[in-house]
C-alpha cells in the first residue's frame, strides 16, 4: 500500500510542473509581443504544445528509457526556467511543456503492479489535488507570484524535480497492453476532458487570486477555500474511497451542471454594460452586493468535481487500455483546443489590437469558461455509461505521513496570506502627502524583462502615501495570473484597491494607500479600443477627505475628450481633488486642456517651462503621465524618472503635495 505515495507524488509534481511552464511559456509570448501590441513571429511558440505528434512515431508500448529521457527533459527545463531572460524563460519553458505533454501519456499508459490497489483514476486525482494545493502554497509565500518561479526560489524547482524522478523510479509499473490493437473509441474523447480539466485549473484554481479580482471577494477566504477544499478531496479519496461508489452518473452529470453555472455565474454578475457612445452616461461600479457573491459560493462548494471528473477520464483510459500512440490524437486536439481557449481569454482583454479577430470578444470574458464547461459536460455525459468507481481501500497506513504534509501545506498558505499593514501614528501631525503615479507595464521593464524588484525598490525608496499603478491587470493567464498590486501592496503594507476587475477587460487602474480607505468606485467611460475604467478612492487626513482618480484612457480623441467630460462633471464639486495617471494626453490637446483649466498640473506649476533646473525636459509631448491638484492645494519637489532608471516604459512621476489651514 505504501507504494501509493510514489505514483501520487509523479502525478502530483508533473501536474504541477505542466502547469507552472505552460504558463510561463504563455506570459513570456504574451510579454514580448505586448512592446509592438500585435502578434508577431514569437507566437510559434505556442507550436510547443504539439509535441505530443511524436508519439505517433512509437508503435509499441512506452519503454523505460523513453520516460527517463523526457524526465531530464523536464528536469532541466523547469530547473533553469526561473533565472532566463524573457526570451530565453519563453524557449526552455516551451521545451518544458513539451517535454510534460509527452511524459503524461507515457505514465497514464503504466499500468500499477497489483498489489497497488489504487486505480491510475484514483491516482491521477489525488496527485491533481496535491498540484492545486501546493501551486496555492507556493503562490500565496510570496504574494500570488510563485515564490519557486522566481530566480530566488528556483531551489525549489530543482528540489521537487529530484522528488520527481524518485517518485518515478519508486513506482513499480508495468507496460502491458494486451488492447493495444484494440477500438480506440472513447480514447481521445477521455484525453480532451483530461485537458479541459487542466485548462480550468490553470486558468482558474492553481492560482485563486483569479477569483479574488473577479468578484473583489475576501482574498484570505477565497485562498483558504480552494486549498482547504482540495487538501479535504485528498483525504477523502485516498483514505475513503468508497465513498466514490455511491456516485451514480446521473449525480456526476448533475454536480457537473452545477459548477458550470456556478462558474459561468460567477463571472456574468461581475459583467459591465459599457457606455455605447461618447455622449454616453459613465457607468458606476460600486461594491459587490451579496446577492452577486452567491454564485462565488457555490462554485467554491462544486469546483471539486473537477477532480471527478479527471479521474472518470483517466480510468477510461485504463478500462481501454490505451497506449500512447492511441493517445495521441486526444493530445493533439487537446492542444489545440487549449490554444484557442487561451486566445479567447486574451481577446477578450485586448479586444482594439487583433483586429478583425478580437474585436468580437469584447466584454465576452465569459465565453471561453462557458465553451470549456460545456464541452466538460458533454464529455461526461457521453462517457456516462462508462463512468465506474473501482474499488478501493483506506490506506491507513499512510495517514501521519500524509495527514503532517497536508497540515504543512495548508499552514504555510495560511502563514502566507495574512500581512501587516503599516500603522500610521496618530500623534504626528499630517500636513503634506506624497503622490506618486506609476505605468508598470504588467511589471515588465521596455526591453519586456520582469521589472517587478526594481519597480518595488523603487517604490520603497519614493515611500509615496499614495500610489496610483497603471498597466496593473495582470492577475490573467496572458501574466500567468500574478497580481501585482497584492504583491507591491504586501511588501510596501498598503490599503489597496484594485479598481476594474479582469472580467472588464480594463488595463488596470489601481491605487495603494497608506491610509485607510473610506470609499471606492469604478467609473467606466466610452471606450474604442481599451476599456476606459477609472478607479475611484476616498480617504481622510488631517480632518480633510481627499478624492483620488486614477484614470488611463486610451482609444481614439472622443474617448479621452468622454472620460475629461466625467472627470469635470464628477469633481465640480468636490475639495481636495487628485487626478493622476497615464493620460495618454499632451498639453496640446483639447482634453488636457480643460483639464489643466480647472486643476494644477503638479510639474508646470512648479517648473513653468517643463524643464527642471536638473534638465529633465518633461515639456510638450515628452509628457503623457500627469499628477492634478485642486488649486486649494500647494505642491513643491515634482519628480520625473525616465527610462530605464524608472524600470518600465514609462517615466515614474511623483510630487509632494501640502495645503496651509
Amino acid at each position: 500500500m505504501r507504494k501509493n505515495v510514489y505514483p501520487i507524488l509523479a502525478y502530483a509534481i508533473l501536474f504541477l510542473f505542466f502547469i507552472q511552464l505552460e504558463g510561463t511559456l504563455i506570459s513570456s509570448i504574451y510579454t514580448l509581443d505586448l512592446l509592438h501590441t500585435s502578434l508577431d513571429a514569437k507566437v510559434l511558440g505556442l507550436l510547443f504544445f504539439f509535441s505530443p505528434v511524436i508519439l505517433f512515431i512509437f508503435r509499441k508500448p512506452a519503454a523505460g528509457w523513453m520516460i527517463w529521457s523526457f524526465f531530464g527533459i523536464l528536469f532541466l527545463a523547469r530547473g533553469f526556467t526561473p533565472v532566463l531572460d524573457t526570451n530565453g524563460r519563453m524557449l526552455v519553458s516551451g521545451i518544458g511543456t513539451a517535454a510534460s505533454l509527452v511524459l503524461l501519456p507515457l505514465l497514464l499508459t503504466t499500468r500499477a503492479k497489483k498489489e497497488n490497489f489504487l486505480g491510475t483514476g484514483v491516482l491521477a486525482a489525488l496527485g491533481l489535488t496535491l498540484a492545486v494545493a501546493i501551486s496555492i502554497m507556493l503562490r500565496t509565500m510570496n504574494s500570488s507570484f510563485d515564490y519557486s518561479m522566481t530566480s530566488a526560489g528556483s531551489w525549489l524547482g530543482w528540489g521537487m524535480g529530484i522528488l520527481l524522478g524518485l517518485a518515478l523510479a519508486g513506482s513499480e509499473t508495468i507496460n502491458t497492453h494486451e488492447n493495444a490493437t484494440a477500438k480506440t473509441r472513447g480514447i481521445t474523447s477521455s484525453v480532451v476532458g483530461v485537458f479541459m480539466v487542466f485548462t480550468l485549473v490553470y486558468f482558474v484554481f492553481s492560482a485563486p487570486a483569479v477569483l479574488a479580482r473577479w468578484t473583489e471577494g475576501n482574498y484570505a477566504g477565497i485562498v483558504l477555500s480552494v486549498s482547504g477544499i482540495s487538501l479535504a478531496c485528498f483525504v477523502l479519496l485516498l483514505f475513503n474511497p468508497t465513498l466514490l461508489w455511491k456516485l451514480s452518473a446521473k449525480t456526476l452529470i448533475g454536480w457537473n451542471l452545477l459548477f458550470s453555472a456556478s462558474l459561468v455565474g460567477t463571472i456574468l454578475v461581475h459583467r459591465v454594460g459599457f457606455p455605447v457612445s461618447p455622449q454616453s452616461v459613465a457607468v458606476i461600479v460600486g461594491n459587490p452586493t451579496l446577492w452577486q457573491q452567491l454564485p462565488l459560493f457555490f462554485l467554491l462548494l462544486s469546483f471539486p468535481v473537477i477532480y471527478i471528473d479527471l479521474k472518470v477520464f483517466c480510468s477510461n483510459l485504463q478500462q481501454a487500455d490505451a497506449t500512447p500512440r492511441q493517445m495521441a490524437p486526444g493530445m493533439l486536439l487537446g492542444s489545440l483546443t487549449l490554444i484557442v481557449l487561451v486566445f479567447m481569454n486574451i481577446f477578450s482583454n485586448v479586444w482594439g489590437y487583433v483586429e478583425p479577430i478580437s474585436p468580437f470578444f469584447r466584454n465576452k470574458f465569459w465565453l471561453p469558461f462557458l465553451l470549456i464547461c460545456s464541452l466538460l459536460c458533454l464529455l461526461i455525459v457521453l462517457q456516462h455509461r462508462s463512468v465506474h468507481f473501482e474499488a478501493g481501500e483506506s490506506d491507513v497506513s499512510q495517514f501521519r505521513v500524509w495527514g503532517l504534509v497536508l497540515v504543512a501545506i495548508l499552514v504555510v498558505t495560511a502563514n502566507g496570506l495574512f500581512v501587516p499593514l503599516v500603522k500610521v501614528d496618530a500623534d504626528i501631525p499630517i500636513t503634506s502627502l506624497k503622490i506618486m503615479t506609476y505605468n508598470i507595464q504588467q511589471g515588465n521593464d521596455s526591453t519586456g524583462e520582469q521589472s517587478y524588484l526594481r519597480q518595488l525598490a523603487l517604490i520603497q525608496q519614493v515611500k509615496p502615501d499614495i500610489l496610483a499603478l497603471q498597466e496593473s491587470d495582470s492577475t490573467r493567464i496572458n501574466l500567468n495570473n500574478v497580481d501585482y498590486v497584492r504583491y507591491y501592496a504586501d511588501k510596501l503594507g498598503y490599503y489597496t484597491y484594485y479598481g476594474p476587475t479582469t472580467i472588464t477587460g480594463g488595463y488596470g487602474t489601481a491605487i495603494l494607500s497608506r491610509f485607510p480607505i473610506k470609499t471606492t468606485q469604478t467609473i467606466f467611460t466610452y471606450s474604442d479600443q481599451d476599456e476606459n475604467g477609472t478607479a475611484v478612492m476616498q480617504f481622510e487626513v488631517d480632518g480633510k477627505t481627499f478624492n483620488v482618480y486614477n484614470i488611463h484612457p486610451d482609444g481614439s480623441d472622443e474617448a479621452k475628450f468622454a472620460i475629461t467630460q466625467m472627470l469635470l462633471e464628477r469633481t465640480k464639486n468636490q475639495s481636495n481633488v487628485i487626478i493622476l495617471g497615464d493620460f495618454n494626453m499632451r498639453d496640446t490637446e483639447e482634453g488636457y486642456k480643460l483639464i489643466d483649466s480647472v486643476y494644477l498640473n503638479s510639474w508646470m506649476g512648479v517648473y513653468p517651462s517643463g524643464v527642471s533646473p536638473d534638465g529633465v525636459d518633461m515639456s510638450g509631448k515628452n509628457r503623457i503621465d500627469h499628477i492634478f491638484i485642486s488649486k486649494n492645494l500647494l505642491v513643491r519637489n515634482p519628480v520625473y524618472l525616465l527610462p530605464p532608471d524608472s524600470a518600465t516604459d514609462h517615466p515614474a512621476h511623483w510630487a509632494e503635495i501640502y495645503w496651509n489651514d
